[in-house]
């Protein structure tokens, strides 16, 4: 087999790149096939397939093998762990010594410590503890309700990781968000609903509350447990999805028939 043809193997196996760094002895034929077009550079030194260089996974992978103590973080760290559509305008990196930044890339000079790193399928990224309060604002806190949502993470490891990357700016306001998560809402609507019955000064209800019925668990939205009470925080999305709305109703038939009762407040 030919050098050209054995780094075009190469780049089919590893998923659409190739690091140089990594094949010292394919110097020339990966700068041959760069010089046709077969290659193009997507980070110095790391090459993949023409229509593959935009492609937000491909970046990812490109920058650790590029960078192999960086790490991704922020909305590139999501979507590779529990929020597959997280917000992500660049490819947010940090790593321990200063990167300039490149078209598409965003690097940050950070030490992530080691116990919030996740390594999976050649990626390295920010645990979803961390992920999650990275991302998260009082203007946007979907990051913390979606990964308590998913059971990506929890309060007490978002709490934690809070403790292990202390003194950065905007900590005070992850502080503040996580409090507000204290009921773990699962949606802007769950956590608005939250404060409002906080603020009125009502006790005895759980946010999430899981209940077992006929052999199927189902989270009521805001229960009541000593009352069987249920509070069911209704979004756009159940009007809209039908077999979420089949599905719900069938929930709310089991529970009514567990002895339940409750309302629906209708969210934004």
């Amino acid at each position: 087999m030919s050098a050209h043809h054995e780094v075009r193997r190469l780049v089919d196996t590893g998923g659409g790149l190739i690091a140089r760094c990594d094949h010292a002895d394919l110097f020339g034929s990966i700068a041959w096939l760069v010089r046709r077009g077969e290659l193009v550079p997507v980070l110095p030194g790391v090459y993949c397939l023409p229509d593959l260089v935009t492609v937000p996974e491909i970046r990812m992978r490109a920058v650790c093998l590029r960078h192999r103590d960086a790490v991704l973080v922020a909305g590139a760290a999501g979507r590779v762990s529990f929020w597959p559509a997280a917000p992500m305008r660049e490819v947010a990196v940090a790593a321990p010594v200063a990167i300039a930044d490149r078209p598409g890339f965003a690097f940050t000079r950070r030490r992530i410590p080691p116990e919030l790193v996740i390594e999976r399928l050649g990626l390295r990224y920010t645990a979803p503890a961390l992920t999650a309060i990275d991302l998260a604002t009082f203007e946007c806190a979907d990051a913390i309700d979606i990964a308590l949502r998913t059971r990506a993470t929890t309060l007490d490891r978002m709490y934690e990781a809070l403790r292990l990357t202390a003194y950065r700016r905007g900590n005070a306001e992850r502080l503040r968000l996580l409090i507000d998560s204290r009921n773990e809402p699962w949606s802007a609507a769950e956590r608005r609903s939250h404060r409002i019955i906080r603020e009125a000064g009502i006790t005895g209800w759980e946010g999430n509350w899981p209940v077992v019925v006929g052999g199927s668990l189902y989270y009521i939205d805001i229960g009541f447990p000593l009352l069987k009470l249920a509070v069911e925080i209704d979004g756009r999305l159940h009007e809209t999805d039908e077999d979420l709305f089949e599905s719900d109703r069938w929930r709310q038939n089991a529970l009514v028939a567990d002895g339940w009762t409750g309302s629906v407040s209708r969210g934004g």
